[in-house]
């Protein structure tokens, strides 16, 4: 990313997104693709840092592997099983697959919601926050006659 910003202790960084779909060769026929292509292409976002940096450095982020594996499991896993939970609750009592079609997916707006908590909640903890890990070394291309 590239620093756009300095705070004490603190820079906000400037990242662009990317996606592998223009290496991919499904990518005419699939809807992520053109998912990508909407919206945003960069994303600013505060990291902390502890040494010295400037506006328009170019910095490596990082996140601690430990945050991410659990972030993965809490946003894919949390309102399906909560989804899972009260429908077969539901089926259990009433005996009514509408019942339990209906508690599934009240199951899951629990769950997104429950996670929009957890994520809000933990924002501002540091052990959440990205971390800028150095310089990036940009390589420039240096064109010469006698090269």
């Amino acid at each position: 990313g590239r620093v756009v910003a300095v705070e004490e202790g603190a820079v906000w960084v400037e990242t662009i997104r990317q996606s592998a779909c223009q290496s991919c060769s499904a990518k005419a026929g699939c809807g992520h693709s053109a998912l990508s292509k909407l919206g945003r292409q960069t994303v600013h976002f505060r990291a902390t840092a502890s040494g010295h940096y400037a506006v328009g450095d170019d910095v490596v982020i990082g996140v601690p592997e430990s945050l991410v594996v659990t972030s993965s499991l809490l946003a894919y896993l949390m309102p399906l099983v909560i989804a899972l939970g009260l429908a077969l609750l539901a089926d259990h009592y009433t005996g009514s697959d509408g019942w339990a079609a209906l508690a599934g997916l009240l199951g899951l707006a629990v769950g997104f919601a429950a996670l929009r908590w957890y994520f809000s909640h933990n924002q501002l903890d540091d052990r959440y926050q990205p971390v800028v890990l150095r310089r990036a070394f940009v390589q420039t291309q240096c064109h010469s006659e006698y090269s």
